[in-house]
């Protein structure tokens, strides 16, 4: 049976609790209908009528729709020229890591506050979630940045850190010291917070309080750090990418470019 090419649906491969779905140049109506999961998304191209629990609203290029499970709703584009992208995510690991968030246990799921925004940066951010979701094999960084965009809605993502957050306890610096000494490991993010004795979200907050970014993001700097010094040793961007851990040479080419503006064979050169 020939595919719609203006749908493209696929399950995360590091996070397989999360589904993807983009269309492109759709013209296709829906019936009024609900998910059981929670399902997040933004408008590329395009606006439509955009119906959620009987009330009607008017959505356009970069705003972020976000729907409730079971909540009834139905959008409808103006014109063909209509895309998106929307993921759908298990209800069970949102209400774990609310619990997390809040620090309260067997609580039921919380709603999306809004069932659509307008925020241009949640538009940005959703850009570089769904970059990641799509091309990162790492799912340390997968779920942490997917937990930092998630605790946009749920989270007190403004409220200012706390004096003894920001202390190092010695937990938080053993999964440093970690990070550190096992760079070709992908260690996961329930590995890192058993190691703290903190859930998912708290050691993220903490970590990123003490030094300044996130434990993925220190690991992929370190990682950069290190292959430097392997590149400038003479070692070939191959062995450099897999002493370090990265999924494939790609996978390095492209978190070393976003860090230093020239490719690893570039840099290499200035030396060898």
């Amino acid at each position: 049976m020939k595919q719609d090419d203006t749908v493209f649906l696929i399950q995360c491969e590091t996070l397989p609790f999360v589904e993807v779905r983009k269309a492109s140049k759709s013209a296709a109506c829906y019936q009024a209908h609900s998910h059981d999961e929670f399902s997040l998304g933004v408008i590329d191209r395009g606006s439509a009528n955009y119906k959620n629990l009987n009330k009607r609203n008017r959505i356009e290029a970069t705003n972020t729709v976000t729907i409730n499970p079971g909540d009834i709703h139905c959008c409808n584009p103006d014109s063909d020229d209509w895309c998106y992208r929307m993921l759908f995510i298990d209800t069970h690991w949102v209400g774990k890591l609310q619990s997390e968030i809040l620090g309260r246990d067997n609580i039921d799921y919380l709603p999306f506050p809004n069932s659509y925004e307008t925020d241009p940066n949640l538009y940005r951010e959703f850009n570089v979630l769904f970059d990641t979701l799509m091309n990162e094999r790492n799912p340390l960084l997968s779920e942490s940045i997917f937990i930092q965009y998630l605790s946009r809605y749920f989270g007190p993502s403004k409220t200012a850190f706390s004096k003894a957050e920001k202390q190092i306890s010695p937990y938080i610096k053993r999964v440093h010291e970690k990070l550190l000494d096992q760079l070709e490991n992908n260690l996961t993010l329930n590995d890192l917070a058993k190691e703290a004795g903190l859930s998912r979200y708290h050691l993220i907050r903490q970590f990123n309080a003490i030094y300044g970014m996130p434990p993925h993001a220190l690991q992929l700097d370190e990682r950069i750090k290190k292959s430097k010094v392997l590149l400038k040793a003479g070692n070939t961007l191959t062995d450099a990418s897999a002493q370090l851990g990265f999924a494939d040479q790609a996978h390095f080419q492209r978190h070393f470019k976003k860090r230093t503006a020239i490719t690893p064979k570039q840099y290499q050169s200035f030396f060898i």
